[in-house]
């Protein structure tokens, strides 16, 4: 985290650990007053380090069964454009651009096959899509983007 102190660290620490934690409770935990908590977060607000505050859901007990990782290969440079297109899906958690033999990754979660069947053939009914290759997920060892 560039140009960022111990104290900003234990700030977002502590968001991380529950983002409904008040400002007094971090400056008392962290050893800094009340106003330092809040200006510190409020420039990692603007500066766009903090993006927004999130529950934490457990997506299986949400009913969303499957998590899917699809590599996809897209043609004649719109990969940009699809990449975009993929975003906007709505059980689509993340798309990659990424390096080697395909062009980006998308993981996704769904609630049974039907859905996952529906976003493949979505995904190759788009122009400039060539070809994905979907790996169904067994197990999720580790599922957590909060990363200090």
């Amino acid at each position: 985290m560039r140009d960022r102190d111990q104290t900003d660290v234990k700030i977002l620490e502590n968001l991380l650990d529950d983002a409904r934690v008040s400002s007094r409770q971090i400056a008392r935990r962290t050893g800094v007053s009340v106003g330092t908590v809040i200006a510190k977060t409020r420039k990692m607000e603007e500066s766009g380090i903090i993006k927004g505050y999130s529950a934490i859901l457990d997506h299986e007990k949400l009913g969303y069964e499957l998590t899917v990782v699809t590599e996809i290969t897209v043609s004649k440079g719109k990969l940009l454009e699809m990449e975009r297109a993929i975003g906007k899906i709505p059980n689509v958690c993340a798309v990659y651009d990424v390096t080697g033999e395909i062009d980006a990754i998308a993981v996704a979660k769904f609630r049974n096959r039907k859905e996952l069947s529906e976003f493949t053939k979505g995904l190759l009914a788009m122009p400039f899509i060539e070809r994905t290759n979907s790996h169904v997920v067994l197990t999720t060892v580790k599922e957590d983007h909060r990363l200090i």
